[in-house]
């Protein structure tokens, strides 16, 4: 497998092509078991990873935990360790690129029921027990004192033993990148899922809610008598498609503030430690900058770039995520577009400040039938406009067998000989076109993954339909330097 690198906003290889990733979570919030096996989520077997790669997906983020990693401060769970070098075995055996997710949700699975992170001996949260889910999974972001503790002791790096929990994080992830940096399928490293700030997390929350009242009470943009009516018959997605994307980031402007305070104070000089640590052991993979929880709801986000050693790291990557509403509930199928349009396109706002590459990390839902699909193609268009590449939530073994997978198994550009100007999926027609500038010579091929073998394709060099190893197919051409367009029917 090659080794990915970064030029200004795109993925390149070791030949410079410019390459872009189509993939999926997987996840693991569990423990291992007695033998440092992931498990309680999944069964790691050969059908998972014939699966994905029979869809046609080449990379996957691969959640672990701190918990699983450093059970105890200081020691670390090398059978863990192990069983996550044999799934990147499996992976590299499959073609399929790996970047390490250290998954965290409500900070510990010790904080709050369904959470995941951290370990016990982390989560210093003044005395206060483990909290049951009352309503959402996320609630006690909102509101739960314990949660908010937690992270301001994390952020604050207090001490545990005499060690800042800071300073045990970033030796924990020096620790993995010993262990796994060097790996051929390893991408790179995502080094805390959706950060939360603590505390002001609490008053982040309040002050949306008084954003939203007043512009539910004063906004023109409001049929307020609409609103009565569709409330009083519990038409829920009649109610939230009042609040369009416009309305959704001015009510979040409201908290940017706060947000931009911790990416600033916490959020990046964290970053900046932690990838420290790993770039002592290892150069090898692309550093990941995720937004904070709250800027999946639009607000700007302000983290990075990445520093250290008195430099800007080279190859780092911008890793936002993004969901309606209506996710998690039997709703999602009125999931809204222009909900998702304003969260992504403050995203967009974000890589142009930082100038790197973007790799959705999170982005999707699921849902029964097939009325929430047009989302889905909707989010899939907005990020080859942008050549985005991305990871959807989740995959499981529910899936396997489900439309949503076939959704997912689309035709996209591997690799480009050249800059990419444009590439698109028409499902309609069912075609695929690309179009990119070529401005050297290569010893290698643009390489096109499409699900099915093509009915035709038309373009101005040398081409060869090559069916892959586990499924679909590839079209593999060999251009000049110059402008090219490629248009493949399926």
């Amino acid at each position: 497998m090659e080794k990915i690198l970064t030029q200004g906003k795109s993925f390149v290889d070791e030949y410079g092509r410019e390459r872009i990733f189509n993939g999926v979570n997987l996840c693991d919030k569990g423990w291992p078991d007695e033998d440092g096996n992931l498990c309680n989520v999944y069964e790691y077997d050969e059908k998972m990873y014939l699966t994905l790669a029979e869809r046609g997906f080449n990379i996957v983020r691969l959640g672990i935990t701190w918990a699983a990693v450093e059970p105890q401060p200081g020691m670390y769970n090398e059978k863990y360790i192990e069983a996550v070098r044999k799934m990147l075995d499996k992976f590299h055996e499959y073609g399929i690129y790996v970047y390490l997710d250290m998954h965290q949700d409500l900070f510990s699975n010790y904080c709050y029921q369904w959470g995941d992170g951290a370990p016990e001996w982390a989560c210093m949260m003044n005395g206060k027990k483990q909290k049951k889910i009352k309503v959402v999974w996320a609630e006690g972001y909102f509101w739960d004192k314990g949660i908010h503790k937690a992270f301001d002791r994390f952020w604050s790096n207090s001490p545990y033993e005499g060690k800042g929990l800071l300073d045990y994080f970033a030796d924990m992830w020096k620790y993995v990148a010993t262990k796994l940096g060097d790996h051929p399928a390893l991408f790179g490293f995502d080094m805390f899922n959706e950060p939360f700030m603590g505390k002001d997390g609490g008053k982040i929350f309040r002050q949306l809610i008084k954003g939203l009242v007043k512009t539910t009470l004063t906004d023109k943009r409001i049929d307020r008598c609409k609103l009565v009516k569709d409330a009083v018959k519990l038409d829920i997605p009649a109610v939230l498609d009042q609040y369009n994307g416009d309305i959704l980031h001015d009510v979040a402007l409201g908290a940017a503030e706060l947000v931009e305070k911790f990416d600033v104070e916490r959020y990046t000089p964290f970053l900046n430690k932690t990838a420290g640590a790993i770039r002592s052991v290892t150069d090898n993979g692309i550093m990941f900058i995720d937004n904070c929880y709250y800027s999946n709801l639009s607000i700007p986000c302000k983290a990075g770039p990445i520093t250290y050693d008195g430099k800007i790291e080279e190859k780092a990557c911008f890793s936002p995520h993004g969901y309606d509403f209506m996710v998690d509930t039997p709703l999602y199928k009125h999931a809204s577009s222009s909900r998702t349009d304003a969260i992504f396109g403050e995203h967009e706002n974000t890589q142009s400040r930082l100038g790197i590459p973007v790799l959705v990390g999170e982005w999707g839902g699921y849902s029964e039938g097939t009325e929430w699909y047009p989302h889905i193609y909707h989010l899939l268009k907005f990020f080859d406009d942008r050549k985005w590449s991305n990871t959807y939530w989740a995959f499981h073994e529910g899936l396997i067998g489900d439309g949503v997978m076939e959704v997912l198994n689309r035709p996209y550009p591997r690799a480009v000989t050249g800059e990419i100007k444009a590439y698109r999926h028409n499902r309609e027609e069912n075609t695929f076109t690309l179009s990119y500038e070529q401005t050297s010579a290569f010893d290698v091929n643009t390489v096109i993954y499409v699900p099915c073998e093509p009915k035709a394709v038309e373009c101005d060099g040398e081409y060869e339909v090559i069916p892959c190893k586990f499924g679909g197919y590839t079209v593999e051409i060999k251009t000049e330097i110059g402008s090219h367009e490629v248009v493949i029917s399926l």
